[in-house]
């Protein structure tokens, strides 16, 4: 016979970096604007309403969900811009793999 998980049990998600956010309501309480704009992941977020809510009667906050924690791409790559590196190319050979180097050499 199978159980059922707790009511207060998640289920596990699909993706390993799924998060959340919590969007507080028009009424949010202080809790609420403390977090707000930070990311958890989802087996790691704080339930609703939030443990020091003050109006835990009359919560309207609710998860906004992300397919990961980071909010904005941080490489300068992933932002379409090139990297640091400016002037000429100063190695001199290809590199030290066996089919980088010449005939010769290997």
């Amino acid at each position: 016979m199978k159980t059922k998980p707790a009511p207060s049990a998640r289920p596990a998600s699909k993706e390993p970096w799924h998060a959340v956010g919590v969007v507080g309501g028009t009424t949010a309480c202080k809790p609420a604007l403390q977090i707000k704009g930070k990311r958890f992941l989802a087996t790691e977020a704080p339930p609703i309403p939030l443990p020091d809510c003050t109006s835990s009667w009359r919560c309207k906050c609710v998860y906004r969900h992300y397919a990961d924690r980071r909010g904005a791409p941080r490489r300068i790559a992933d932002r379409g811009m090139f990297g640091r590196h400016i002037g000429a190319e100063r190695r001199q050979q290809r590199g030290r793999r066996a089919d980088d180097l010449p005939e010769s050499q290997r």
